[in-house]
């Protein structure tokens, strides 16, 4: 490819990544709750799923998901009923604690493993992404850029857009945390985030596809 169906294939990638969804949900949510820092490991968890979707997608694997109903729907359901169970976890989730979140935050206590396993399963629990990436991705290559190294590099801006935005949304929380340190906002915000993520889960249930 060259500069210019580069920057294409970047900003598409971007602009897709930056949209709301349950990814970049969950990176709020810690980055609310543990700060940017911390959230880290869920941006970390992120980016290795979208990784293999990338790669699953490349590999030719992505156009049986999309092909195969019985694959895209076990696929689908599971990443649904996890987010239904943890949008009730965070439902019924005390408010928080800001001064031992920060502490904890500084003493590396942030639950890292947890928070890169919910980034990981909400990510890879999405079949739609694979299937996105295997209509994306022919629309950047010739017969001229099926190397190794160019599917690699399509591979790493996929990882890049996944973790920056990620990031950004973490950011974002931690920010917000600076204003919002209320008992009640607090318990709000688990509540508003748990009723997302249950809404979320049921409507790719009941979707179609």
């Amino acid at each position: 490819m060259n500069l210019d169906t580069w920057m294409i294939f970047i900003f598409t990638l971007y602009a897709v990544s930056i949209i709301p969804g349950p990814s970049m949900i969950i990176a709020l949510t810690h980055g609310m709750q543990y700060g940017a820092k911390a959230t880290l490991a869920t941006a970390s968890g992120n980016t290795v799923a979208s990784c293999l979707q990338a790669i699953i997608s490349i590999a030719g694997l992505g156009a049986i998901i999309a092909t195969s109903g019985t694959v895209f729907m076990v696929i689908k359901y599971l990443g649904a009923i996890y987010l239904i169970y943890l949008g009730i976890m965070l439902w019924r989730s005390p408010a928080w604690d800001m001064q031992s979140r920060s502490q904890d935050s500084k003493k590396g206590q942030a639950p890292l493993r947890k928070m890169f396993k919910q980034g990981f399963i909400i990510a890879i629990g999405n079949p739609k992404a694979i299937v996105f990436f295997t209509a994306l991705f022919p629309q950047f290559l010739t017969a001229q850029s099926t190397s190794f190294s160019h599917y690699a590099l399509m591979v790493l801006v996929t990882c890049s857009s996944a973790f920056i935005c990620a990031m950004l949304y973490a950011i974002g929380g931690h920010k917000i945390t600076q204003l919002l340190k209320t008992y009640n906002i607090s318990k709000l915000i688990n509540k508003i985030t748990g009723g997302f993520f249950v809404s979320g889960g049921l409507g790719i249930m009941l979707s179609s596809r």
